[in-house]
């Protein structure tokens, strides 16, 4: 990748800014976990792997700049500040997951040196970075089997370095073909209402060599029935035990465009976006987000002030429109509550 989404460096986290791209590349120095907690609510980090890498180097950073030495009053302050990452994303399971690895660590932390903590909890955030990346690599060279040697492939919102550890799952699939020596040829939707796709996927993509065309959400019907498209991947923010997806709004209908023109659908994500513990999608949580996103854009005014907004950030798109999920132990297929429970005990 020609850029580094998240990183460790100079005891702060360093994150790639993305609600100024592609204007501007402008790295963030993040210094307290409650500035964590605001630049992950305002998307300036984004994707649900790339979230869980965050909370992990934010648990690492609550420890380093606790202010006592008292190691109790340093594991209190810590799991304080857990709470308030978890607060900040009610979707993305991949946070979660993260925060539990790392609480776990505080609380069967024995010894008495607050400076052992921390540097026990920055090996683990700087282990989940690192399985991230490799997690995405295996992801990309399971999903590379199913590219065509000529691939037109659509995708949604952003699913690649800038949503993960620094590889991406959908988009990491589209890179692993391309080293593979596929020629790869991207359609990208829009994303609205904050144009992830426009903004961050097709500047992604051709930063890495990939070639990429932008259509509008409501084109991409056009551009299907036209039959330009050889098959759709898109990410997952959370999957239920039955393969029901929760992934940004508007990939359901992308999903029953797929059926409807008999072109696959592919899900990619890692096991840390699975969520057993819910039988349907109809359980999963989706984040509501600010009506200003949707009236305004930019700073641009582009509806009415008084107008009434709904503006879920998510949809769950049912497991019998989907294909496919590609995970880095292989693609799981129907039934999926079966492959998945399998899946999920083999790791």
């Amino acid at each position: 990748m020609r850029f580094k989404t998240i990183e460790w460096k100079d005891n702060s986290i360093r994150i790639l800014d993305q609600t100024k791209l592609p204007k501007t590349e402008i790295y963030l120095k993040i210094n307290t976990v409650r500035r964590l907690a605001e630049s992950i609510k305002r998307l300036s980090i984004r994707g649900a792997p790339a979230i869980g890498v965050a909370a992990g180097y934010g648990v690492a950073l609550s420890s380093l700049t606790s202010k006592t030495i008292d190691i109790k009053k340093t594991k209190k302050n810590i799991i304080k500040d857990i709470e308030m990452l978890q607060k900040t994303r009610p979707t993305a399971v991949n946070l979660f997951w993260a925060l539990n690895r790392m609480k776990k660590i505080v609380e069967d932390y024995k010894e008495r040196d607050a400076k052992g903590l921390h540097l026990t909890l920055l090996k683990e955030a700087k282990k989940i970075h690192s399985e991230d990346r490799e997690l995405c690599r295996k992801i990309g060279e399971n999903g590379a089997r199913l590219v065509p040697d000529k691939a037109n492939i659509m995708t949604h919102c952003n699913a690649g370095a800038l949503a993960t550890g620094g590889w991406g799952t959908a988009l990491g699939v589209i890179y692993a073909a391309k080293k593979m020596g596929k020629n790869v040829h991207v359609y990208a939707g829009e994303t609205r209402p904050l144009l992830q796709g426009a903004r961050l996927t097709t500047w992604e993509l051709q930063k890495n060599g990939i070639k990429v065309t932008l259509v509008v959400d409501s084109a991409r019907a056009s551009v299907i029935r036209q039959e330009r498209i050889d098959l759709i991947i898109v990410g997952a923010d959370r999957i239920a035990s039955n393969g029901d997806v929760a992934n940004k709004i508007g990939t359901y209908p992308l999903a029953i465009l797929a059926k409807k023109h008999n072109v696959d659908f592919y899900v990619a994500a890692p096991s840390t976006t699975f969520d057993i513990s819910l039988k349907s999608g109809f359980e999963i949580p989706i984040e509501e987000r600010n009506a200003d996103e949707v009236k305004s854009f930019s700073g641009t005014k582009t509806a009415p002030t008084s107008v009434s907004v709904f503006n879920p950030a998510f949809d769950v798109t049912p497991n019998e429109l989907i294909k496919g999920i590609i995970t880095e132990n292989g693609i799981l297929r129907k039934p999926y509550m079966k492959s998945i429970r399998k899946y999920i005990k083999k790791i």
